[in-house]
């Protein structure tokens, strides 16, 4: 039978991709606004009550007023914002990372996106503490870049609009809205200091976590974590951990290709004393609307790949 949906800020960029990957499938109907309707409450109220699944790609606020507008219990929520990531209520929308989270998704009527940045670290860093790998009472640090698309259309205007900018670093309150994600997903005793940054691409991600082993308690050596990631990941069709130790090299282009794929890397000093965790990934892809897509598959108890990009992983990877 075929589901309705309804994106909320279908005109975003988010909401964009998301209707590009579900165009065509025939499991899925899109309930659709006019322009002069698409900020009607009454119009949104409908529509909202209408579809049997949501997608929230609206900032926090107006994602909390869109759940409230539901009045019933059959409607399916997935929220793309930050305000729900940490609430209980909410089933936290990474299937791949934790065991079980795969069901908790599918059984939920509310699920919570993870993060773009929040989607690398968690990959890398929670496996690996719910292992005994690494502590959980680590200062951790996380370095990252993402494509400009990741700001939306103000940001997508000001980088296009302006040449000069190659670099931007931001977050330097050290209050960024990610970082309580980070902690609570990966069972951290402190928060992780964390410096996001914008690069001249469109599209793309890279995360990485440095750890001084040597002198970390309780660390395994760079073999022992990269075989708990694979171990981790295994059989999985959208999250691959690479083997290699030490690739030349890892790029993001400015001709960035659509992926919904996560890549992870384990690389090792040759003394075993130091790690850099890294992960890699579009940061509209499995960072927002590949993963939204994949937790409505799963919520409809479809193919959790399906109309997902997942081919072209190796232009992530330079």
């Amino acid at each position: 039978m075929t589901k309705s949906v309804f994106i909320d800020g279908a005109a975003g960029t988010t909401g964009l991709e998301i209707a590009d990957r579900l165009a065509g499938r025939a499991e899925f109907s899109l309930i659709t606004l006019a322009d002069d309707k698409r900020k009607d409450t009454e119009a949104r109220r409908q529509a909202l009550n209408d579809a049997d699944f949501v997608i929230l790609c609206l900032p926090d606020d107006a994602a909390k007023e869109a759940v409230a507008m539901i009045d019933n219990p059959r409607t399916a929520v997935i929220d793309a914002s930050t305000a729900h990531r940490i609430d209980p209520n909410w089933a936290y929308g990474f299937p791949e990372y934790v065991r079980g989270q795969h069901g908790r998704i599918a059984a939920s009527k509310r699920v919570s996106n993870p993060g773009c940045y929040p989607t690398g670290f968690l990959a890398l860093i929670a496996p690996l503490v719910g292992a005994g790998l690494i502590p959980s009472d680590w200062p951790y640090t996380v370095n990252a870049v993402s494509g400009y698309s990741g700001g939306g259309k103000a940001m997508i205007e000001r980088f296009e609009s302006d040449p000069d900018i190659g670099f931007r670093t931001y977050g330097l309150d050290l209050d960024h809205k990610h970082v309580p994600e980070m902690q609570h997903r990966a069972g951290l005793s402190l928060a992780p200091i964390f410096a996001p940054a914008v690069v001249r691409a469109f599209r793309g991600m890279m995360v990485e976590i440095p750890l001084p082993i040597s002198v970390m308690p309780g660390s395994d050596s760079p073999v022992e974590m990269r075989e708990a990631l694979a171990a981790h990941y295994a059989g999985s069709k959208v999250v691959r951990v690479h083997s290699e130790m030490a690739p030349s090299e890892l790029l993001i282009l400015n001709t960035q290709e659509r992926s919904d794929g996560l890549d992870l890397y384990v690389l090792g000093s040759p003394d075993g004393a130091q790690v850099r965790l890294m992960a890699m990934l579009d940061n509209l892809g499995k960072g927002a609307s590949g993963a939204a897509v994949q937790n409505l598959n799963i919520m409809a108890g479809l193919d959790e790949v399906a109309g997902l990009r997942l081919g072209n992983r190796s232009l992530i990877l330079g």
